[in-house]
């Protein structure tokens, strides 16, 4: 499979994704972070994908309502407004 273009920005770029790791971190560690973390992992238990090694993710459609989906599909939506300095 073919690497995105950010994967080969970031690749070209190794200051770029070193920020961009920063600011990953720091969003994963904030009260928001924490909390699309632990409704990510209770909707992929109530949908029965957690940890069984589908390679499926639960993608949120409203609040406590998900379906499984391709990783890649899920995760190319980006979380808009949300910016960690």
């Amino acid at each position: 499979m073919a690497k995105s273009s950010t994967s080969n920005y970031y690749k070209r770029h190794p200051e770029a994704a070193q920020r961009r790791r920063v600011q990953q971190r720091k969003y994963n560690q904030s009260k928001h972070g924490k909390k699309i973390r632990v409704a990510a992992n209770k909707l992929n238990r109530k949908l029965g994908t957690y940890g069984n090694g589908d390679g499926k993710d639960a993608s949120h459609t409203g609040p406590n309502r998900g379906k499984l989906e391709n990783p890649s599909t899920n995760r190319r939506r980006p979380r808009l407004k949300i910016k960690y300095a």
